[in-house]
């Protein structure tokens, strides 16, 4: 129903917004000294880092081969319009080294997977 909040430019825009919360707290503190700025500056800083992480670990932490690598297992059993839905759900799920780490038999990784296509083949208009 909220697949725009895993997209980059929802992610994008919210950090943004944390930042002008974390730069507009900041200046009511140095002009008040208010603890409670501090407080909302520590909020939104953790706010910050949670919806950064998948960002981080789409962009960051793999490189291009290794998602050809992984899209092209995906190719073999699926078509390419859900492969590559599949695909940007894994790469900001997991990060390079937890992919590798992580068992592809796992009740838990299929489980995702699962979800996932359900996710990519829900043709609502949400």
């Amino acid at each position: 129903m909220f697949n725009f909040m895993s997209e980059d430019w929802f992610i994008i825009s919210l950090e943004i917004v944390f930042l002008l919360f974390i730069f507009y707290d900041a200046k009511k503190y140095f002009a008040t000294k208010k603890k409670e700025y501090l407080t909302n500056i520590a909020l939104t800083v953790a706010f910050f880092i949670w919806a950064a992480i998948p960002f981080y670990n789409s962009y960051i932490t793999w490189t291009v081969g290794d998602k050809k690598e992984v899209s092209a297992k995906c190719l073999a059993e699926n078509n390419e319009t859900l492969c590559k839905c599949l695909d940007d759900t894994l790469f900001k799920e997991y990060s390079y080294e937890s992919y590798q780490r992580v068992d592809t038999n796992s009740s838990d990784f299929l489980e995702f997977i699962k979800e996932s296509k359900e996710d990519c083949l829900d043709d609502s208009w949400f």
